[in-house]
């Protein structure tokens, strides 16, 4: 029953704050410099992961799904696999958990470390990453799918016992993939970057105590984040179908 209590009274904070900073978002265009600083934190700095770990993951689900599929004389669906996979689901997935990992915690951090230290009054801080996380998310997935798709392709051509040619892989991805695909990709890259700036800014802002509450923040932040991304991921996975 206390844990129910803990976990109605965080929905709360979170939708309070929510409200409470939306009278701030006119001050966002006069806060342009941040705004761009944020995306470029967001986006630019994330990207080489985002790209190394999109490829990897392409590539082991064209090994996985070739070994599998040679015994049924199925490899020429390598292609839509590994295609759908990432659009409708690994691509939006692996952006928000990087993003809660690596934005996230620093939000969480900063906040935290203003409300400890009583420094300024972070709900106006708030808008800003949750706009620039909004701004970047669609491209971070549309990147790691692309990414992925040609990691795919590079195991399908190069390894012995698939040998599929990218025309043929990328033939069956075109197939298979349809916008509405790619857009529900973004829809859940946007809804997980939403709740995870808004769980991370409430924690962060419900920090009470001295330096030792910021790194509890901080792993209660990212801990907090993941579970509900991947709980959101089935709600929101049944809502697009």
């Amino acid at each position: 029953m206390k844990q129910l209590n803990l976990v109605f009274e965080g929905f709360g904070s979170a939708l309070l704050l929510l409200v409470r900073s939306a009278r701030y978002i006119g001050t966002l265009p006069r806060q342009r410099a941040r705004f761009i600083e944020q995306c470029y934190l967001i986006g630019y700095t994330t990207l080489p992961i985002v790209a190394i770990l999109s490829f990897f993951i392409g590539s082991v689900l064209a090994l996985q799904a070739g070994y599998s599929m040679q015994d049924f004389g199925a490899k020429q669906f390598i292609g839509t696999l590994v295609g759908l996979s990432m659009a409708r689901e690994l691509g939006p997935v692996m952006v928000a958990i990087l993003l809660a990992g690596r934005v996230g915690s620093a939000i969480s951090a900063e906040l935290a470390s203003m409300k400890v230290y009583q420094e300024v009054d972070a709900l106006e801080t708030m808008n800003i990453p949750l706009a620039a996380v909004l701004f970047m998310m669609p491209v971070l997935t549309v990147i790691a799918n692309l990414i992925g798709w040609f990691g795919g392709a590079i195991v399908a051509k190069y390894v012995d016992f698939i040998g599929i040619d990218p025309p043929a892989y990328f033939a069956a991805l075109r197939r298979a993939v349809h916008f509405k695909d790619v857009f529900n990709g973004i829809a859940k890259a946007e809804t997980f970057g939403f709740v995870v700036v808004l769980v991370c800014c409430t924690i962060g802002l419900n920090t009470r105590g001295g330096p030792r509450e910021i790194g509890a923040a901080v792993t209660r932040s990212v801990v907090v984040s993941l579970i509900l991304i991947l709980v959101l991921d089935y709600f929101v996975t049944k809502a697009l179908l």
